[in-house]
């Protein structure tokens, strides 16, 4: 990993970040824009005393429905050194994290290696889970191994078509599959302590968009060919348009209750075993937080 000559995602910007910016804005500092508890993610995840969110700032995908579009397109965030990235690791366990939760790390992913480095000799024993969209280098998840316990990677669309006309990006089904494999191979099916709380393995989630379920079932099924049969997937049904989404007519509504029952029985047809499907309008509410920067002072 080079960020002088950036090619850690698939854009390939080869750009030396330390004077200028590529497709995602980052720089050669990492940029965050919360760091708390979260209590909603996945059970094995948040379990009682909540999970080590780090919000990245900026993005190499641009998606229309994006909901965090604050930080994900407008950068909102501060920038940080990786001596206070690992002390923000640090703190989140002395707050009694289950895990650091990276959100959105892609674009920060050699920043996020050397402060794990730094932070794991400062002390730091819980888990590691690495929370992107999907949209990843085969090479650069190979750079993390043995740093992320756990991968928690979107896998929104089944086709390049999908990718493009939601997300911004002509090749997201080419680089999601081949990294979600990648991530399998590195950490393999979910492993939960004594407690249910994750400690190692992949969480496959994925969003069901309105007017998409044949994407959706596309998706499933994508998983249940190339995966073992004990593999995780978390299945969200809390969409709601925001952003641009709201001007899209497929776009601008939540998913109704035929989709999510279509979705539901194609579930138990898969005969997928393991995971978590959300209730439909689940913790809805929980999805557009007032980003500030709590924690990252």
């Amino acid at each position: 990993m080079n960020i002088k000559k950036c090619n850690l995602c698939p854009h390939n910007c080869s750009i030396n970040r330390e004077n200028k910016i590529g497709r995602c804005k980052a720089t050669a500092k990492a940029k965050i824009a919360l760091a708390s508890l979260h209590f909603y993610e996945e059970p094995c995840i948040s379990g009682e005393n909540g999970s080590g969110t780090i919000f990245f700032s900026n993005c190499n995908l641009n998606c229309v429905y994006c909901q965090n579009y604050e930080i994900s397109s407008e950068g909102f965030g501060k920038e940080v050194s990786t001596e206070k990235l690992a002390q923000i690791f640090i703190n989140q366990q002395n707050n009694n994290a289950n895990n650091i939760n990276l959100v959105s790390p892609t674009i920060y992913a050699y920043q996020i290696k050397q402060a794990i480095i730094l932070a794991k000799q400062m002390g730091l024993k819980i888990p590691i889970i690495y929370n992107t969209s999907g949209y990843e280098k085969v090479e650069t998840l190979k750079e993390l191994e043995g740093y992320i316990d756990v991968y928690l990677p979107d896998f929104k669309y089944a086709s390049n078509e999908l990718g493009e006309k939601y997300s911004g990006v002509k090749n997201y089904f080419t680089y999601c599959l081949p990294a979600l494999k990648e991530m399998y191979r590195q950490v393999g099916s979910p492993k939960l302590n004594e407690n249910g709380i994750i400690q190692k393995g992949l969480i496959i989630r994925h969003l069901i968009l309105p007017n998409n379920i044949e994407n959706t079932k596309q998706v499933l099924k994508l998983i249940k060919e190339n995966f073992p049969s004990d593999i995780y997937v978390s299945i969200m049904a809390q969409y709601f348009p925001s952003g641009k989404a709201k001007s899209i007519p497929e776009l601008n509504r939540k998913i109704s209750k035929e989709e999510y029952k279509k979705v539901e029985d194609y579930v138990y047809e898969l005969n997928i075993k393991n995971g978590y499907m959300q209730d439909l309008g689940e913790h809805e509410e929980e999805y557009v937080p007032n980003f500030n920067l709590d924690g990252v002072e």
